[in-house]
């Protein structure tokens, strides 16, 4: 018994990083509508009190701190920051 494998690949990023950057990214599978990813750098500590503070929620890392940006920054239309 055979199972074709499909080989996974890298998408290919255009050569000028300023139309790299502009260009949109494909959202992922589970996500509805746009979305980009944030990059924070933290103490391995307070990832530790994130992860353990999801889990008990029974929520994903991710989720719970969507909620809270969203939460902190709320969509405020017409205001100048």
């Amino acid at each position: 018994m055979t199972t074709g494998s499909r080989k996974r690949t890298f998408v290919t990023r255009p050569g000028d990083a300023e139309s790299w950057v502009k260009a949109p990214d494909q959202p992922p599978r589970s996500a509805a509508g746009f979305t980009a990813r944030l990059t924070i750098d933290i103490t391995p500590s307070l990832r530790g009190r994130i992860k353990v503070i999801a889990f008990r929620r029974g929520i994903t890392v991710a989720d719970m701190l969507r909620d809270l940006l969203a939460r902190e920054f709320p969509d405020s239309q017409g205001e100048s920051p």
